[in-house]
């Protein structure tokens, strides 16, 4: 791949999954009836079309540096922090403090105990464990009820941009880091959707490479299965309400923030879409469940495979250089370096 064309996806994945995450964030948690009630009443179309233009709790608090009021449209000045962003700069600092791209589970351990500030459901209970001296390969397997979870899949993104291409290499290293809190279908998450990531660098469509990120967990794993049905009906998803029923119909009872469930939904979301990364996110955030999560992967998907041409710029100008973190260390970081130390991490 040339430099100009990693660097131009790149920059695409990294600032569409950025766009994503910050258009669900004010509302993860609410049902799409919700968000449709919410959306007329402020009169604005819905699915968005651009950032939310309020919120009911602007000044509530969110990963500890934030309020509500800066992920909407008057007040966004940089990405927003969020733990989907978080981790994604994170996989950058394990790459680099673990001495390149072969780094080790202690070396994820200590990254997590170095900078995470913040963390929830599987991260937490495995950050709380290692404090207690449980090593970190066990680390995942000790009260821990959310090893199905997704987040393990919201941290593989960073893997696959220093792995362009190179889905094997991008998948080792993501499992890694999913070991460290995850097992079963929450390590099979990260490892598919990091492997679709780097196909996507390089096959310039977001369906083929869902496709051949398939090849990189169990056939008859419940993920596998999932994704499959999701891909053989991908033209027939119809639109949001459509999509979001069929998902429950399958998966009744099933936790909004499972891996399975999500990824579903993540699929229909490209397919909607389309090759605009915009409506991508916007139907991903419109279908509810994990809504940031979803939007963050299909625009990190998107991107990949698409470019900048694929994302309007009403998504980026807003967040200009500055990427905010909640983790210890520095508030922000410029999206130019990151994206730099990116390039290097991955030979160019």
């Amino acid at each position: 791949m040339e430099r100009s064309v990693y660097e131009d996806k790149l920059r695409a994945a990294f600032l569409s999954r950025a766009a994503g995450c910050t258009l669900g964030a004010p509302v993860e948690g609410w049902t799409t009836a919700q968000m449709e009630e919410y959306a007329a009443k402020l009169g604005t179309p819905f699915p968005c079309v651009d950032y939310w233009a309020d919120t009911p709790i602007p000044d509530t608090v969110r990963y500890i540096r934030q309020h509500f009021r800066d992920y909407t449209k008057p007040f966004i000045n940089g990405v927003p922090c969020d733990d989907d962003i978080g981790f994604t700069l994170l996989s950058l600092f394990i790459a680099e403090e673990g001495g390149g791209r072969d780094f080790t589970l202690e070396d994820v351990k200590n990254a997590w105990l170095k900078y995470i500030t913040e963390a929830y459901t599987a991260e937490r209970i495995a950050i709380d464990n290692m404090l207690a001296g449980v090593p970190a390969e066990k680390a995942a397997e000790i009260n821990n009820p959310y090893q199905e979870f997704i987040g393990a899949d919201i941290r593989c993104d960073g893997y696959a941009y220093m792995a362009p291409g190179d889905p094997e290499k991008a998948v080792k290293m993501a499992e890694t880091d999913a070991y460290i809190s995850h097992r079963g279908n929450g390590v099979y998450g990260a490892r598919f959707f990091a492997a679709a990531i780097s196909w996507a660098f390089v096959c310039s469509d977001v369906k083929t490479a869902l496709e051949k990120g398939l090849e990189f967990i169990p056939a008859e794993s419940e993920l596998a299965k999932g994704v499959r049905w999701a891909l053989d009906i991908w033209d027939n998803a119809g639109d949001y309400k459509n999509a979001e029923r069929l998902v429950d119909e399958r998966y009744p009872g099933m936790h909004i923030v499972h891996t399975i469930n999500n990824a579903c939904l993540t699929i229909f979301g490209l397919a909607l879409g389309g090759k605009d990364v915009g409506k991508v996110i916007s139907n991903c955030v419109a279908m509810a469940h994990d809504c940031d999560c979803t939007a963050a992967t299909a625009g990190s998907l998107a991107g990949a495979a698409y470019g900048m041409s694929a994302l309007d710029k009403k998504w980026y100008e807003p967040f200009g250089d500055t990427v905010y973190s909640f983790y210890n260390g520095p508030e922000k970081y410029s999206i130019n370096d990151i994206l730099a130390r990116y390039a290097r991490m991955a030979g160019f």
